[in-house]
């Protein structure tokens, strides 16, 4: 008989030979077939033109609504005042993300001055426009680090925002054969 973990049988009871947590298919690391695309924060544009015609839609709505109307009154057209606002706020929120995070690693490689090894980018926002902002983590190229690095690049123009260099005050003789 076939173990169920070779089967893929999902209604085996879950005992001690049944293993029966597993990643989806696409999913698997090795399925794997393009780098991954970071989402553009452009697209905020256009749930900014929607609620703009969805809030002009209801100002003229209550224009045209005449004297006595039965389902337009004020909330209408401060609904509308309200959509066109939270439209220009997306608007203006949507910039271009035109440096992505191998651009952006490839800065702070240049502004933190020595080899790196294990990096890692995040990207985050900054500001009451959200400027996309790169943060990129760093360490040295060691078999144990001896330096580390946070930079802040910008993902609109690839500046460099700040950065922080330090020796590295982790302790990693535990790892050391």
């Amino acid at each position: 008989m076939a173990d169920d973990r070779e089967t893929g049988d999902e209604s085996a009871p879950a005992g001690d030979g049944n293993m029966r947590d597993a990643l989806p298919a696409d999913l698997q690391p090795g399925m794997v077939e393009a780098p991954y695309l970071f989402p553009n924060n452009s697209r905020r544009k256009i749930p900014a033109v929607l609620y703009a015609l969805i809030g002009l839609g209801c100002i003229a709505l209550y224009a045209t609504a005449g004297d006595d109307p039965v389902l337009i009154n004020k909330g209408t057209l401060i609904a509308g005042i309200v959509l066109i606002v939270v439209a220009l706020y997306h608007w203006q929120g949507g910039w271009d993300l035109s440096f992505d995070e191998e651009q952006a690693l490839g800065a702070a490689t240049k502004e933190v001055g020595f080899p790196i090894g294990h990096a890692s980018a995040q990207l985050g926002w900054r500001g009451l426009r959200s400027r996309p902002t790169w943060r990129i983590l760093l360490y040295s190229n060691e078999s144990i680090p001896e330096n580390r690095g946070l930079v802040l690049v910008d993902g609109v123009d690839g500046e460099i925002i700040d950065r922080f260099v330090e020796t590295n005050p982790e302790d990693w003789s535990a790892y050391t054969s």
